[in-house]
């Protein structure tokens, strides 16, 4: 009894925290707004590692994701650990990030739609979290940085398939104002 009350009332804290807004926060829709028509019509590349890894920023077309000057990191598959590409992604974010020495940033941590939503959500937080602690050992001060997750309710890439996950697991940074 006291298991099933614990679980409706963190399902009712989850759905009021996913009905606020956040007017700093873009939303995924916006990123498509941003697709020039030139890369639009560009399909994506495959994968040339193993089929479960994330894609690479020459992979999938990461220009066209990038909408602002911080890029995204990639996870594999059921991770949250950072690849190679995951940790020149941070590296070049953490470069930007001591450049501009006033901007705050809201790191997004995203999975695809495989597993359940509580499940999801909890990958979402370590992978955010994750992002999180390595730009802090790059030197980038703690209070600069929030970290959230969304789990699997704001996906880029709303397709099935493993192209549409790899695009999906992600740490995304958004720039607070």
């Amino acid at each position: 009894m006291n298991k099933s009350i614990k679980g409706i009332v963190f399902l009712a804290l989850m759905a009021t925290a996913g009905c606020s807004s956040q007017t700093a926060v873009t939303s995924p829709e916006k990123h498509e707004s941003n697709v020039t028509p030139s890369t639009a019509n560009v399909p994506a590349s495959p994968v040339t590692s193993a089929p479960s890894a994330a894609p690479s920023p020459s992979g999938y077309g990461f220009d066209r994701w990038q909408t602002g000057p911080l890029g995204d990191a990639f996870f594999d598959f059921d991770s949250s650990v950072l690849g190679a590409d995951a940790q020149a992604q941070l590296k070049q974010n953490a470069g930007w990030l001591d450049n501009n020495p006033l901007t705050k940033v809201l790191i997004e941590g995203h999975c695809d739609s495989r597993g359940t939503a509580e499940y999801n959500l909890a990958l979402g937080e370590r992978r955010a979290t994750t992002a999180k602690e390595y730009l802090k050992k790059l030197g980038v001060a703690p209070s600069r940085l929030d970290a959230v997750s969304f789990g699997e309710e704001k996906p880029f890439d709303t397709s099935a398939g493993e192209d549409a996950w790899a695009k999906n697991r992600r740490a995304h940074f958004v720039i607070k104002k």
